[in-house]
């Protein structure tokens, strides 16, 4: 149905809800099996969305991801009942250029049913969640008018297409298989061969304000065709945690998160803004027998109340934290999983200790964990360094196995269920090993990745057992053995030397083959420059203790413990 003619100085207004780890930018960094760990912030901002349309009496499309649907139904319902329509933007936000027509019609179907259920209405539209371009992706515009979709705005104007056809650039009508379909591109003015988008979102907060709203009012006085703006949700919350991702990205996700909200309102207070059903004057309502029941699947999302810990073997996990206060909200989803699935098997038990932090970690794991008597929160009055705190957990475990791991999550922890078999009767320590054939590393820049390689070949020409990592800190110990080790280096470096001195002691050692990720919140505390030169003199030392006539390197006796610091000091002095 074409618009009416009442409508010329209507314009299309679409809200993107999803959050903001869920967009393109971030795919090479999050994978959607991490989502869960995220704290989630669509809720809190599509109500703020909600509230400013209320504010303006706008009702705007929402184009909603499937999977969102099924995590908070209740949310797609709230929206629709303040009198915004639902429309798709596939269940996953996948981009349609990965996916085969049968994996596109399958996505459409998924989330067809998930947000129809969810909201109550027909979904007619549909917004990819990577942009389409035209001629190469007329396929998905074939396969959303034969599934009956009656409009898109998903494609991107480009020079080439432009240069070919201005007419793309404006609301058009797409046929195939005998079927209509609307499609509303992307906003964008021409400045000479060029092709700029001012639709909304990223555009309206790196290009200046002045210069859009001069380009949108000549849309508004010169074209017949609705000008589609949009925003996400998620760009209303400028308090949104930081991703630790390239500068580029940063730039495009972070930068005047604090300018879209004025910039909205100047626009709405000027503009009459409609969703694109309403636009082309189609009735969404379903009637009762359109709603498919919710089906039994296991979905990214909240997970289920923690079961009660079964009788198994007794583990604890060492988490050393400095500086960390951004990185717990994201490790605390994290563990929730950890303890649900792990828990059946092992009894877990949880030490954290502060390295003396200087920001509000230690008030954040009091407020996180502080309630969970599995959870054991230790504190060093002076900042000792992750070796150290290591140490420090493993002497307050109470349980003869004992895993430690990184307050970052650069390993995944659940992967502790396949490295704690590996701690049989005659192994001291498993080490992850993200430089194994069967390893992994992620998104790691190439230069530290060349750095540590070239470390773990050097320790391997100098130590007994052959390993590929020496300097992983995600580990799983047999505590009567390694709790005795004395470290001459608290920090990094004393991550390597355990492991050296194990090794010279004759204890057996096994790799785990794992996979290393970038860090993804806060900063890393490692000096590279002073890293490197420390394990240069740390590998000279484990020279000297390896071919020299000494008997092999021994562990500290079990009165270690109950020594004061000065003889402590001594025996490691010894070493």
């Amino acid at each position: 149905m074409a618009p009416d003619s009442t409508n010329e100085k209507q314009h299309l207004l679409t809200v993107l809800l999803e959050d903001y780890f869920h967009v393109g930018a971030f795919n090479r960094l999050i994978q959607s099996g991490q989502w869960y760990r995220f704290e989630t912030r669509f809720a809190q901002n599509t109500r703020k969305a909600l509230d400013l349309l209320d504010q303006y009496k706008i009702k705007a499309t929402f184009f909603v991801l499937g999977c969102i649907a099924d995590q908070q139904p209740e949310l797609v319902r709230e929206v629709a009942e303040r009198g915004h329509e639902i429309a798709s933007r596939g269940y996953y936000p996948r981009s349609v250029q990965q996916l085969t027509p049968e994996e596109f019609r399958e996505d459409l179907a998924r989330a067809r049913e998930a947000l129809q259920r969810a909201s109550g209405q027909r979904i007619v539209g549909y917004r990819a969640a990577q942009k389409l371009y035209l001629p190469e992706d007329i396929w998905a515009l074939n396969i959303l008018a034969e599934e009956g979709y009656a409009y898109d705005s998903s494609v991107m104007p480009h020079k080439r297409a432009a240069s070919q056809n201005n007419d793309l650039r404006f609301a058009f009508v797409h046929e195939a298989g005998g079927r209509r379909l609307w499609e509303f591109p992307y906003s964008s003015v021409r400045f000479g061969p060029l092709v700029v988008p001012i639709a909304g979102g990223n555009y309206f907060r790196q290009i200046p304000h002045t210069l859009v709203k001069h380009a949108v009012a000549r849309w508004n006085r010169r074209s017949k065709a609705p000008f589609v703006m949009y925003f996400h949700v998620w760009e209303l919350d400028p308090e949104q945690p930081r991703i630790n991702a390239s500068a580029l990205t940063r730039l495009r996700h972070y930068r005047k998160l604090d300018k879209m909200r004025w910039v909205l309102e100047d626009y709405l207070s000027q503009y009459k803004f409609v969703g694109g059903a309403e636009y082309l004057s189609i009735d969404t309502r379903q009637t009762a027998g359109e709603i498919r029941p919710v089906t039994p699947e296991i979905l990214s999302g909240p997970l289920p109340p923690l079961r009660p810990a079964l009788p198994g073997a007794p583990v604890s996990i060492v988490i050393p934290c400095y500086n960390e206060e951004k990185a717990l909200p994201y490790l605390a989803n994290t563990l929730h999983s950890v303890e649900a699935k792990l828990g059946a098997k092992y009894d877990l038990r949880f030490i954290f200790v502060d390295d003396c932090s200087r920001d509000q970690t230690w008030a954040l794991l009091h407020e996180l964990f502080g309630n969970n008597p599995r959870y054991t929160l230790v504190r060093h009055e002076q900042n000792g360094g992750v070796a150290a705190a290591i140490l420090t957990g493993l002497r307050a475990a109470e349980t003869e196995i004992v895993c430690s791991m990184d307050c970052d999550c650069t390993y995944d922890p659940h992967e502790l269920g396949r490295m704690i078999p590996l701690l049989t009767d005659d192994v001291a320590m498993v080490t992850a090993s993200p430089y194994h054939p069967d390893g992994a590393v992620r998104n790691v820049p190439s230069w530290r990745l060349s750095l540590s390689r070239g470390a773990s070949w050097l320790y391997r020409k100098i130590l007994r057992q052959p390993l590929y990592t020496y300097t992983s800190c995600f580990r799983v110990y047999r505590r009567s053995v390694v709790k005795h080790v004395a470290l001459a280096e608290s920090g990094f470096l004393g991550v390597a030397e355990m492991l050296g001195k194990l090794d010279l002691s004759g204890a057996r050692v096994v790799e785990y083959p794992s996979t290393l990720e970038v860090r993804l919140f806060g900063e890393s505390k490692m000096k590279i420059g002073r890293t490197i030169a420390g394990h240069l003199k740390l590998m000279s030392r484990l020279v000297r203790l390896r071919f020299s006539r000494v008997p092999p390197v021994p562990l500290l006796p079990e009165s270690t413990e109950k020594m004061d610091d000065a003889a402590l000091k001594s025996a490691r002095e010894v070493l």
